[in-house]
């Protein structure tokens, strides 16, 4: 289950090389945080495996990725969430 806040998002959006990526997770859980391509391909892994209960930033630097929309998945044993970004070259 994630914090109150689930409406957390990355900033900056649109971005330039790098955005940081919050979330928050309200009990110990299994977390993956996945990046995608439009397409629906797997771009990267940023975060595997357990957490504990707090809140989390990730940073994505996107320097070997081209422009265009991506999207990251935030997987908890109980939720999924995911968002858009825009990166920008």
């Amino acid at each position: 289950m994630f914090l109150k806040k689930s409406s957390y998002h990355n900033y900056p959006n649109p971005f330039k090389p790098s955005t940081l990526i919050p979330f928050g997770i309200d009990e110990d859980s299994d977390v993956e945080l996945v990046v995608y391509d439009i397409l629906g391909r797997k771009v990267r892994t940023l975060v595997p495996g357990l957490r504990i209960a707090g809140r989390y930033e990730v940073q994505f630097n996107s320097r070997e990725l081209a422009s265009g929309i991506y999207f990251y998945r935030l997987i908890t044993n109980n939720k999924t969430l995911v968002k858009r970004f825009t990166i920008i070259k």
